[in-house]
């Protein structure tokens, strides 16, 4: 199963790298695929990668990945422990916002990394990301530290890191969201624990709306 997995990341990684699907895969300096612990109970979903990440290659190593590593903390977790990524896999340029074609263009990369991890708890960052599995939240300060069912995971909603260094207010917010983060593994991790064992896949997600709840 962990050979299965490094494998499936790896694939993703070289699609990545070699993706032409938008004009992003042709401006980059390097592809971002994302990286971490194929084995991780957490998934943070991103935005785009930055300057610093295209320089490197890696997800949030600029000053928001600085915040990140630092909020992790309180939740008790290591960058290492955990698997990062974005919802668009090369930076736009001038770190404009993802336009619609690019972020389509990167869905079955993102697919394949969630399917290859299957993990307990998909935190998104931004809107961006929360837009993939709720397109119609008009603010995150409705949603965000909240949870929501999806295929056997708890999909949880929280301001992007890059937020809170413009907005110095939501530092605490997001410490808050974070510090929640053990209690909502517990409980993904129980309700996986109790899903049928005969299932074929992961377990439907309690009555949600269609509308409120697509994935891509």
């Amino acid at each position: 199963m962990a050979d299965d997995r490094v494998n499936a990341l790896q694939r993703v990684r070289e699609e990545v790298g070699r993706c032409r699907l938008c004009k992003l895969g042709t401006g980059r300096a390097s592809p971002v695929p994302g990286e971490g612990n194929p084995a991780s109970a957490v998934m943070f979903i991103g935005e785009a990668p930055g300057f610093y990440e295209d320089r490197q290659g890696k997800p949030f190593v600029g000053p928001a990945g600085q915040l990140l590593d630092e909020l992790l903390q309180f939740a008790g977790l290591r960058r290492e422990e955990v698997f990062i990524t974005n919802v668009v896999k090369h930076r736009p340029p001038g770190n404009r916002d993802p336009e619609p074609d690019e972020l389509e263009a990167c869905e079955g990369h993102l697919r394949a990394q969630m399917s290859a991890i299957s993990p307990l708890v998909i935190v998104t960052l931004g809107r961006f990301s929360l837009a993939k599995f709720m397109p119609n939240v008009r603010t995150m300060r409705e949603v965000h530290g909240r949870t929501f069912p999806y295929q056997g995971m708890l999909v949880c909603a929280m301001y992007h890191p890059a937020a809170a260094l413009h907005q110095q207010r939501l530092r605490a917010t997001l410490e808050q969201d974070f510090r929640a983060l053990p209690m909502i593994i517990a409980r993904a991790r129980a309700s996986r624990a109790n899903e049928p064992a005969n299932g074929s896949g992961p377990a439907a997600a309690p009555e949600q709306s269609a509308e409120q709840m697509p994935l891509f």
